[in-house]
């Protein structure tokens, strides 16, 4: 079982690594920024909601999706975006099953812990603290 969990943590965190490594380029024209920002404004919307709507129940991991989804937000750029939102929903979606067993949840604290520090390092280039 603490192999099974091990290699959960592990494929959560290589998840969460590769997103943040990933960077756009930046010589998109205008238009194509303006048509992102326009397509993208709906489901901006209804993030904040969602987000709230979907606690973990382990204070250390809502913490950290709380405060990682606040630094996308309003740091990352329009273009890069769509890929943390996407690792905020797999670490949402993977963390909540997690939560859901009783023999995998007291665990989760700490590899929520370990992908906040994680992410604090990669992330220092968008200016986001924490």
């Amino acid at each position: 079982m603490l192999q099974k969990i091990s290699l959960l943590i592990l494929v959560v965190c290589a998840i969460a690594l590769t997103g943040c490594s990933k960077s756009e380029p930046t010589n998109n024209s205008n238009t194509a920024n303006a048509n992102k920002a326009t397509t993208s404004t709906a489901p901006a919307s209804t993030a904040p909601a969602t987000a709230a709507a979907e606690k973990i129940g382990v204070p250390e991991c809502d913490n950290f999706i709380a405060a990682y989804d606040a630094c996308v937000s309003s740091k990352v750029p329009e273009t890069a975006r769509a890929q943390y939102k996407t690792a905020i929903a797999q670490w949402r979606s993977s963390w909540s099953k997690l939560a859901a067993n009783p023999n995998t949840k007291a665990t989760l604290a700490a590899a929520c812990k370990q992908s906040a520090e994680s992410a604090r390092a990669s992330m220092k280039s968008y200016g986001c603290t924490f």
